[in-house]
């Protein structure tokens, strides 16, 4: 019998994939982390949704847990983190795009417009680097 991992209830795909991300606000802050940039805390906070504080520690810990997100101590401030997404939650890419197309063509008044969309396709690639470069920076700091 296949196994789930620990804060999944089933191995179905579909389950598990709403155990992770299938909240509220867990693909948002995924949304946030890697097209808006938004690095810390309260940068999160601030995003135009609204998310409480403690539900954003929450999600960014299970996130964490299931290994979607890294977080990296602020070499600055101490008591600061800079999250990041790993290479499962940069994953989700497809997914996100995905529910941004379909909003565009479903949502009426949608800001996700073709030429939006065109421009997150291409762009897509290069941001994804460019993620993986900051993250990795970021925690290869917290190596020395």
């Amino acid at each position: 019998m296949a196994r789930t991992e620990p804060g999944t209830r089933s191995v179905c795909p579909v389950a598990y994939a709403l155990d992770v991300f299938g909240d509220q606000w867990s693909l948002l802050i995924v949304r946030d982390l890697l097209l808006s940039r938004r690095r810390a805390f309260q940068e999160l906070v601030n995003a135009p949704e609204g998310i409480a504080t403690n539900v954003l520690a929450d999600r960014l810990e299970r996130l964490t847990d299931l290994g979607v997100v890294v977080a990296a101590v602020d070499p600055d401030d101490g008591r600061r983190r800079s999250y990041f997404l790993t290479d499962k939650g940069l994953a989700l890419f497809p997914v996100l795009f995905e529910l941004i197309r379909w909003s565009g063509a479903h949502h009426a008044g949608s800001p996700a417009t073709p030429a939006v969309i065109g421009r997150i396709r291409r762009s897509a690639p290069a941001l994804i680097k460019q993620h993986r470069i900051e993250r990795d920076a970021a925690c290869l700091d917290q190596a020395d």
